[in-house]
């Protein structure tokens, strides 16, 4: 159920998995009434070597609770367990395969009663303010079978997707003026010139094409190769000209667009099957929306917010009622805002209902969309979205030449 509102619209578009390496062992012991309890800790040779520097287990509490710390923020720590301290280790937990490292360096998580951490190799780990998103299976769609009968775009089907970096936040409207006045100096040019409420809110009002320049720009501003081109030679980086066809060059290691089936993926932050990043409820604890109180809806049911219409924090002075990023807690890959506050571009021609038959959605690897469309992906929802539209599932699509003060973007980069 789609919520509308003022837009602004220009001109008419013309159509590993890491290899392991023990640096260190590091034994602990803890004597019970009625037990004894082993913990390994397999430190990489990427990790430096000072002691400061090595990841530590802090507390090995009751109950099995490993807190472990002085991880690498961005990486992902696994957790491995065993039924008796001599192994076999095992890795078959879901929950414990990939956990994220949140910026204070360190994770706690439930685990049987002897069980090993192990961090990632070195060269993995997420460049500053990006997180690492784990390659491998996950569902994408609407596994709960919420859609409406004309919205039924999002069929559940399983995808593949490999290693990727992401931000942690949506752009900010200071981190777009950054490059966008590098970018300006440097032969680029823009049809919009995006705004923002505020400098830690997110930008918001900018064209596809735009967003994609922007990325080119912010790669060439960091020593990066850029990712797209005009050209299928992948020869002319896209800098100008706001109608065109884009090619990507996907080995490149420059910032990007994510696919839908990345966004998606690092949006539900590594936990299958539910509505929101957060849970299968949602409410003003969990994120910037329009809460459907009131509303005879069947979305109603997992709408907990006190009252109706705006975030009443966020729903001063004139639009965008956008909060600051990273207002609300993260997901379990450290994410913030990949449900309502502002929605985000993504790469893909938006496909049509539901996932198009024969793709590479259907089982395939790294989904790209369709060759071609006539608008693309945008994810997440907005402040000005009901909780049915900022559920992982929810699939929007938008013309390249539309701009609106609720939607915005983050860049995601191959490893």
């Amino acid at each position: 159920m789609a919520k509308y509102m003022c837009a602004r619209t220009v001109a008419p578009a013309a159509q590993n998995n890491p290899t392991f390496k023990i640096h260190r062992s590091l034994v602990f012991l803890r004597t019970k009434a009625c037990s004894l309890l082993l913990v390994v800790l397999a430190l990489l040779a990427a990790v430096h070597s000072t002691p400061a520097q090595n990841p530590v287990i802090t507390s090995f509490r009751g109950n099995g609770v490993l807190v472990c710390s002085n991880l690498n923020p961005g990486s992902a720590a696994a957790v491995e367990w065993a039924s008796s301290a001599a192994g076999p280790w095992q890795s078959d937990w879901t929950s414990l395969s990939a956990v994220p490292v949140p910026s204070n360096r360190t994770v706690q998580v439930s685990v049987p009663m002897f069980y090993r951490a192990r961090g990632v190799t070195g060269t993995n780990f997420a460049p500053a303010g990006m997180a690492l998103i784990p390659a491998g299976l996950f569902t994408i769609g609407d596994t709960l079978g919420d859609a409406f009968n004309d919205q039924q775009d999002a069929v559940p089907t399983n995808v593949s997707v490999s290693a990727f970096y992401i931000d942690l936040y949506p752009v900010t409207y200071t981190l777009w003026q950054t490059v966008a006045t590098y970018a300006l100096s440097h032969g680029y040019s823009f049809v919009v010139s995006g705004a923002g409420k505020a400098a830690n809110h997110p930008v918001e009002g900018i064209l596809w094409s735009d967003c994609v320049k922007w990325c080119n720009a912010r790669s060439q501003q960091a020593g990066l190769t850029p990712v797209y081109y005009t050209d299928s030679a992948l020869t002319s980086i896209y800098t100008n000209a706001p109608y065109v066809a884009v090619y990507a060059n996907w080995t490149n290691t420059g910032y990007r667009l994510p696919t839908e089936a990345e966004w998606e993926k690092a949006a539900r932050g590594g936990v299958r099957g539910q509505r929101f990043p957060s849970g299968n409820t949602i409410s003003r604890s969990d994120a910037n929306y329009d809460s459907s109180t009131g509303l005879q809806t069947s979305f109603r049911t997992y709408d907990l917010a006190p009252g109706a219409g705006w975030d009443p924090a966020f729903a001063t002075g004139a639009q965008p009622y956008t909060s600051p990023v990273g207002t609300f807690a993260p997901n379990g890959y450290g994410l913030y805002d990949t449900s309502g506050n502002v929605f985000q571009w993504c790469w893909d021609w938006y496909a049509g209902k539901p996932y198009p038959a024969g793709s590479a959605y259907s089982g395939g690897n790294d989904p790209r969309g369709p060759a071609s469309g006539n608008t693309k992906v945008a994810r997440g929802g907005s402040f000005n979205s009901y909780p049915y539209d900022v559920r992982c599932a929810t699939r929007f699509a938008y013309s390249t030449n539309y701009a609106t003060l609720t939607l915005g973007f983050r860049c995601a980069r191959r490893p």
